[in-house]
């Protein structure tokens, strides 16, 4: 991609002021660190608030009578199921059961669902979607809208003071408070958290209002990226991809059982047949010896030098204070305390399966 073709987030402006470093990603400019630097950005959101511009992410609104049944057979999902406010984890799957993306849907009201489609795969999405809805009663309409998130056990109180109200909003639900806005409480960094849809103009008036909080500070894609792994969450095209199916991702439990057996969307027949033979390969949490990180694309292998997978993920973990990654490994392999070795540039380290997360998640649930 070249740089004519680089998007450029609405609020950038604001991030040039705070001093922020960009950099590429997924087709975006994004802000990767602000002064205070990756560590203090990760270990201030674990331990305070940190504000989030996720406006790269496409919000969809997919309405119509048919609008259930049109993501009952875009995603593993039981769409007319789902309560008022509820949100869900769900995919787009390919016919091979791979993963074209992964979403969170909420359902708005009785025939109005709201997606939040992934940065590098927006697009993709939208045609995805809109090709399967003409065989349905529903329309898909990209909303153009800033999209904030606001993350930590700090995260309630400053949305309090900046006059958001948040008690109400549970754990993966979604509402819209206002005329053209969507606010959700879900959490990418393991933290309990928010993400806010809304028109431009009240973006820069709640972001003034958030930054007049010490609580609250500005966090670039850096410490977004150590914060979920860290939380053992994944990031689409590096630990999910249209190569890997859900039961290989270990994130079988978005799907429900009934669907798994009679469900009728795009996948299913792959992925039953998976389920029926076993994955072969298995993703898992990988703590390296030692202090030196082991990157994506490491080619992992077991004592013998057998190939035995490679890294997906992987970085240092400022909350740890210890190099932690994720990767898919043999299913043989895929058991907390196997020992493997990642090569990198052509020294072995070695590298112990472990379980995930690596930090506990801190989710208001209740």
């Amino acid at each position: 991609m070249t740089g004519e073709d680089t998007k450029h987030l609405p609020l950038e402006d604001l991030h040039s002021a705070a001093g922020a470093r960009f950099g590429a990603f997924a087709g975006w400019s994004m802000p990767l660190t602000y002064p205070a630097g990756v560590m203090k950005e990760h270990l201030h959101t674990r331990e305070h608030a940190g504000l989030f511009d996720i406006s790269h992410m496409k919000l969809f609104e997919v309405g119509g009578p048919g609008a259930a049944a049109l993501l009952n057979r875009a995603c593993p999902l039981d769409a007319g199921a789902m309560e008022i406010a509820q949100s869900k984890y769900t995919f787009f799957l390919n016919e091979a059961a791979g993963v074209i993306d992964d979403l969170i849907v909420t359902r708005l009201d009785d025939g109005r669902f709201m997606v939040v489609a992934n940065a590098g795969n927006a697009a993709e999405d939208e045609r995805h979607l809109r090709a399967l809805a003409a065989d349905f009663d529903a329309k898909v309409e990209p909303l153009d809208r800033v999209f904030l998130a606001i993350q930590g056990p700090d995260a309630w109180a400053a949305l309090s003071r900046a006059g958001i109200e948040t008690g109400s909003l549970l754990f993966m639900h979604g509402v819209e408070p206002r005329q053209n806005w969507f606010m959700s409480r879900s959490g990418y960094t393991g933290e309990d958290g928010f993400e806010i849809g809304l028109p431009e103009a009240d973006a820069r008036d709640l972001v003034g209002k958030l930054l007049q909080d010490e609580r609250v500070q500005w966090i670039g894609l850096a410490a977004r990226d150590s914060l979920r792994l860290e939380a053992g969450l994944c990031l689409h095209g590096q630990d999910l991809t249209p190569e890997i199916d859900p039961a290989s991702g270990g994130l079988m439990w978005a799907i429900p059982k009934e669907l798994r057996a009679s469900g009728h969307f795009i996948g299913a027949d792959a992925l039953r047949s998976i389920l029926e033979r076993g994955p072969s390969q298995k993703r898992v949490g990988l703590k390296p010896d030692g202090r030196q990180p082991v990157r994506a694309g490491a080619a992992l292998v077991d004592a013998d030098g057998n190939a035995a997978g490679h890294v997906t993920s992987g970085g240092f973990g400022p909350s740890t204070g210890h190099p932690v990654a994720m990767g898919y490994v043999d299913n043989a392999l895929a058991k907390p305390g196997i020992r493997l070795f990642a090569d990198v540039r052509g020294t072995r380290i070695p590298m112990d399966v472990t379980s995930l997360p690596f930090t506990p998640h801190r989710y208001r649930k209740g």
